[in-house]
């Protein structure tokens, strides 16, 4: 679905990601893992075009790499950036009903869905974005870019900043997305939640990928959670 092919990756010329191989499968959870200033977030953007890169970035059999990132999201990818992007003077409703993909093909997620998820946006629909807490404010990105009907969403550190209770809702969130037949790909500097609902794992240190696996075979390697992820 979504490969990365020895990518490469500029910020002027500063050299920041060296060889960047990687895959996520149709509806299949995937963590992209590592500390601050691993290559994680400048991965996330290159495949969005925000970040020029050399290399191939291939989602179904179409290359993504120098086209514009609003292209990159018709063809299927929803990204929800980690600065939690909402329009705060507009409501919740409001800010769910600019996602919405435009078309006749019918959409598989609509308002009902993401009230039936999150509750709490239902509560406050009528609500203006930027008074809401961060979690909530998270879940509206989420659900947002859902109503956009991607193919695949690539999520960037979901759950900085929120509290236990919320990152729980988080993860049955994602799990749920899988269970509808959406790739995930989880940008994430925690670790727990990636071992909890990830079916591969890799782990990136230097704008290189160090380690690929399962959540077990993480688990079992100290050496790499101790040199590329415990802080």
């Amino acid at each position: 679905m979504l490969k990365l092919d020895n990518l490469h990756a500029f910020y002027g010329k500063s050299h920041v990601l060296h060889g960047v191989s990687m895959e996520v499968r149709p509806g299949e959870i995937v963590s992209l893992l590592g500390r601050n200033g691993s290559g994680r977030s400048t991965t996330a953007k290159t495949i969005m075009g925000q970040v020029d890169g050399t290399g191939s970035v291939k989602f179904g059999e179409r290359e993504l790499l120098g086209r514009k990132a609003y292209e990159i999201a018709h063809e299927g990818i929803g990204y929800v950036p980690e600065n939690r992007d909402i329009f705060p003077k507009l409501t919740v409703h409001q800010n769910l009903l600019l996602g919405q993909k435009s078309g006749a093909k019918k959409a598989r997620w609509g308002f009902d869905d993401m009230y039936q998820m999150f509750p709490r946006l239902k509560e406050r629909q009528h609500t203006e974005a930027g008074v809401l807490s961060g979690g909530e404010q998270q879940m509206l990105t989420l659900c947002r870019t859902l109503m956009g009907d991607p193919d695949l969403i690539m999520i960037d550190e979901p759950t900085e900043g929120l509290a236990p209770k919320i990152v729980e809702l988080v993860a049955e969130y994602l799990k749920e997305l899988k269970r509808r037949g959406i790739a995930v790909l989880l940008v994430e500097q925690k670790l727990a939640i990636a071992l909890e609902i990830s079916e591969r794992c890799y782990v990136m240190g230097h704008g290189r990928i160090v380690f690929e696996g399962t959540p077990a075979e993480l688990r079992a390697n100290s050496y790499i959670r101790k040199e590329w992820l415990e802080v």
